[in-house]
């Protein structure tokens, strides 16, 4: 057993928080560590920070715990760092949705994005473990996985990884064509959010003649399914109920499980048709601007009612069901008789952080699907382009390993694309160039007009939360008083 400092970054993300609590709770090999939280909401972080030890002392581990709004406390004489912060809320990213499609892009597909702000605090972040924690882990489970992680690992040595759970879309594909997950051995490499299954087999058999199978008989039934269509209670259509508008929680559930159903999509398997492999967990999200244009093609392609988890009828409900979870979290650090085991569950971790670092730590040895440095793991891509990709991790540390190549149409038309825009994302952060943000809206496939993506990325960066975003990006001084 091995006790360790766990600093959390982002801690008022109430049920991620907890989530760790549990995992570290039940990995015997960590007992006695302390875990930090840190969280620039007050409110929010004193929910976790009640919660946590009352947790502790049900479960009857002998963690500890504190919490700070000082991210330096938090990182000093850390041992491992996770970060899950998100700067720019829900909140704002809905007034960034309504300039949007004011401007004539559906819900979001405009290029005008906030990374600027993630990653700042990622960089802020690193530079922070640099002086105070050096030896440490940085694990980094907040978005853009992709591109922050890129960039921490070319600015610094400290030692990184990137987390996601879209690779557990594979249990999604299992469960659904009624075949065991745990007795699937499979491969998924790509970039984060753009992830290929390379390798699926069943009981030492391949495996995707049954998903074939499925999709020739089952997938056409599948996909007409239009079920958790309107909230019993209200008795409209859901494109009609407001974002602000109350809904039964079970609805809202069922409603989020439903918009996130898109594992064997129409899309999806439009891609396994085109490339021969299944695009796996959020990567059917983004495949092609066609999926995307409006609420119609959206339902046609990443199944009805909801067109997939963004939407202007389904985003809502993701957002109000993120409201639900923290309120029942709210309610349960106010409820002195509440039983949290029964609440938070007792059950071995489903996410990686925990056993990550219980491999890395105590040696005990575990496969994992990570974003670290390519390192010649798939060829095509430079070395120090972060890459998601299968790896052992144990005491030694973090061996990638991929088997075979991803396809050339697949290189050719997902993941080079997704570098060089990465890359261009990476050069505005670092130069302030603002042609570079206009290039993304411009290179937009709803984008009809230069006008139009001058439009909405002038009128975003307005919006009082990219204040210090809109005084970063510049124009060249020369041309700033120019109007072309």
């Amino acid at each position: 057993m091995t006790s360790i400092k766990l600093g959390v970054i982002g801690a008022g993300s109430a049920t991620f928080s907890m989530g760790l609590v549990k995992d570290i709770c039940v990995t015997k090999g960590l007992s006695g560590s302390h875990i930090s939280f840190m969280d620039i909401d007050e409110e929010r972080l004193d929910v976790v920070g009640k919660l946590a030890p009352r947790y502790g002392d049900q479960f009857g581990s002998d963690l500890t715990f504190d919490t700070t709004l000082n991210r330096k406390d938090c990182l000093m004489d850390a041992d491992f760092v996770i970060n899950t912060a998100a700067v720019i809320g829900h909140q704002t990213q809905m007034k960034i949705i309504d300039v949007i499609s004011k401007h004539g892009y559906y819900y979001g597909r405009a290029g005008v994005g906030s990374a600027y702000y993630n990653l700042k605090l990622m960089m802020d972040v690193v530079r922070d473990m640099e002086k105070l924690c050096p030896e440490a882990w940085l694990i980094q489970s907040g978005n853009p996985v992709f591109d922050g992680c890129t960039l921490m690992t070319r600015e610094s040595e400290m030692k990184i990884i990137g987390l996601c759970h879209g690779h557990y879309g594979v249990h999604k594909v299992c469960r659904q064509i009624g075949i065991d997950p745990e007795q699937v051995t499979w491969q998924a490499p790509g970039l984060n959010h753009n992830i290929w299954l390379t390798h699926f087999i069943y009981k030492g058999e391949d495996a995707y003649p049954i998903l074939d199978e499925w999709i020739r008989t089952k997938g056409p039934e599948f996909w007409k399914d239009e079920s958790v269509t309107t909230p019993p209670e209200k008795g409209k259509d859901v494109t009609t109920i407001p974002a602000s508008e109350e809904a039964d929680p079970d609805f809202v559930a069922a409603a989020q499980r439903k918009a996130w159903d898109i594992d064997l999509s129409p899309a999806a398997v439009n891609a396994y048709r085109m490339y021969g492999l299944l695009p796996i967990g959020d990567t059917p999200r983004r495949l092609s601007w066609w999926e995307h244009t409006d609420l119609a093609t959206k339902q046609r392609w990443l199944n009805k009612p909801w067109g997939g988890q963004d939407s202007h009828v389904s985003h809502p409900y993701y957002v109000r069901r993120l409201e639900i979870r923290l309120a029942e979290i709210a309610r349960l650090a106010k409820d002195p008789k509440a039983d949290l085991l029964k609440a938070i569950g007792t059950s071995k971790p489903h996410e990686q952080q925990i056993p990550i670092i219980d491999a890395l730590v105590n040696d005990n040895e575990g496969r994992f699907q990570v974003n670290v440095p390519n390192n010649g793991v798939i060829k095509g891509l430079p070395d120090d382009v972060v890459v998601e990709v299968p790896a052992v991790i144990n005491k030694m540390g973090v061996q990638t390993y991929m088997a075979g190549e991803l396809p050339r149409s697949i290189m050719l038309n997902m993941i080079y694309p997704d570098w060089i825009r990465m890359e261009r994302t990476l050069h505005a952060f670092k130069t302030g160039d603002r042609a570079m943000l206009l290039w993304n809206v411009l290179d937009t496939h709803q984008t009809q007009t230069y006008d139009q993506a001058i439009g909405v990325l002038e009128e975003a960066m307005k919006i009082p939360e990219y204040k210090e975003m809109a005084e970063y990006y510049k124009w060249p001084e020369k041309w700033r008083s120019i109007k072309l």
